[in-house]
């Protein structure tokens, strides 16, 4: 080791919310962890539903209350087919209590998240943070080492890697992603409103993809618009009240008179999958190891399941007097992950691509499957709690 260099169980690469997750879960347990967390560039402005999984990692780590003070709950999840095809489904409205919950979810900004769990960071010990990247990795069979931008080096037995779409830890891992484009695009922005959402978060299944309006705390919703790229350069290029108007027009007016709240984020879509989750003393966390569409609150959902099964295998693995960056912790933590997040990303994409095709009988299927969905009650109760991202552990 050379005289600059420092030594740390586990470093998690990315302040993100699944970097700080891993990084709070971790200090917690009381592993002596690093966590690198430059300042972004710029502040996040879009929203996360934080589902009945992710609300259970949050009060296991004490993040809840301070959450739950800057969210809206979602109780009520209504789909609608804004279609003009010949065959349309109904109108589905799902209620939390049907399963005993008070909400399915809650939608929060991001950067209001960002503040929740950066407050955390502070009063343990054994977590030390640096408001650097990483520059390089370097992996061995016994250890990984990351250099910093200033030429420290930091000795790790466990890399934990939520450092994003672009992470240089998956590179050094030799990990491959499928990559899967869409042909799509995705709108994000907030919205001001005049009438209430009255806490329903609202789908419309259009012809290029869902339009979804989810609560925000007041007269104010997120919106993510997946629409055709011919379609999001029109809205790039369009004024805010020009948008507002169009907007309001797609959602039949039900939420009032709309107004732009902010900035709008608009980018392609497509489905990126890691090959493994894990290897050389790497994890990959959140959108390192996955990128999916926006539809169905998943991504980062997915990413906080991430952070929690990384750290509590860690843990356990420390407790036992073993090594956290060992094979067969790799391989715990790939065999725990992989099928959650393929069977989501799956069905997302499934979804999306079933509002593209001018195939007759997807739409029947579809109807039929939300027909169904709407009359039985145990299969809308099973439909309701496998939306939720609840896993075998919790």
């Amino acid at each position: 080791m050379t005289e600059s260099a420092s030594k740390s169980d586990v470093v998690i690469v990315g302040g993100g919310p699944a970097g700080l997750i891993a990084a709070i879960a971790l200090a917690r347990f009381g592993v002596p962890a690093t966590l690198l967390a430059p300042e972004p560039p710029q502040p996040d402005r879009r929203t996360t539903a934080l589902l009945g999984s992710s609300v259970d990692i949050l009060k296991a780590i004490g993040a809840w209350d301070g959450v739950a003070a800057k969210a809206a709950p979602l109780r009520k999840l209504r789909l609608v087919d804004g279609t003009r095809r010949l065959v349309r489904t109904p109108e589905v409205l799902f209620d939390c209590g049907e399963i005993g919950l008070e909400a399915f979810g809650y939608n929060i900004p991001n950067e209001e998240l960002l503040a929740v769990l950066r407050a955390l960071l502070a009063g343990h010990d054994k977590l030390r943070v640096i408001a650097q990247p990483a520059a390089r990795i370097e992996p061995t069979p016994g250890e990984a080492r990351v250099i910093l931008p200033d030429s420290t080096t930091i000795v790790a037995k466990l890399i934990v890697a939520a450092d994003g779409r672009n992470s240089i830890c998956r590179q050094a891992a030799d990990i491959r992603t499928s990559k899967r484009p869409l042909p799509q695009s995705a709108i994000a922005l907030n919205l001001a409103h005049t009438r209430a959402h009255k806490d329903i978060s609202t789908e419309f299944h259009t012809e290029s993809g869902p339009f979804t309006l989810v609560p925000m705390q007041g007269l104010r919703s997120s919106l993510v618009w997946v629409c055709k790229p011919e379609d999001a350069a029109r809205v790039r290029a369009a004024s805010d009240e020009e948008l507002a108007r169009e907007i309001e027009t797609k959602c039949h007016s039900l939420l009032g008179a709309i107004r732009i709240d902010g900035p709008r984020g608009i980018f392609p879509l497509g489905v990126e999958i890691a090959d493994r989750f894990a290897d050389k003393r790497i994890a990959l966390v959140g959108e390192s190891g996955h990128v999916i569409p926006p539809i169905g609150a998943q991504g980062l959902n997915l990413g906080i399941r991430d952070a929690e099964a990384i750290s509590r295998l860690v843990s356990e693995a420390l407790a036992a007097g073993g090594d956290p960056g060992a094979l067969g912790v790799l391989a715990a933590y790939d065999f725990e992950r992989r099928a959650d997040i393929r069977a989501r990303a799956a069905a997302v994409e499934m979804l999306g691509r079933s509002l593209l095709t001018e195939f007759l009988p997807v739409h029947l299927a579809r109807g039929l499957g939300l027909e169904i969905a709407s009359r039985v009650p145990f299969l809308r109760r099973a439909l309701m709690q496998s939306g939720l991202g609840k896993t075998a552990n919790g």
